[in-house]
């Protein structure tokens, strides 16, 4: 299997997967909080970024 590094640890590259949405995840294209792997849109926009309507265009996504 192939090796990607990403968040300083090693990861086959099927297994570095979005920890909200479980989408896969390339090295480089997405975001980290609290050592875990998020992708850029909509997860962690909606989760971490800017909170309110028109901030981040991320406010179509949220989860509870």
């Amino acid at each position: 299997a192939e090796k990607v590094t990403s968040l300083g640890k090693d990861w086959h590259r099927p297994c570095l997967r979005c920890e909200k949405c479980n989408k896969t995840l390339t090295s480089g294209g997405h975001s980290e909080h609290d050592g875990k792997p998020y992708c850029n849109h909509p997860c962690y926009a909606a989760l971490f970024g800017p909170k309110g309507f028109g901030r981040g265009g991320a406010e179509s996504h949220t989860f509870k």
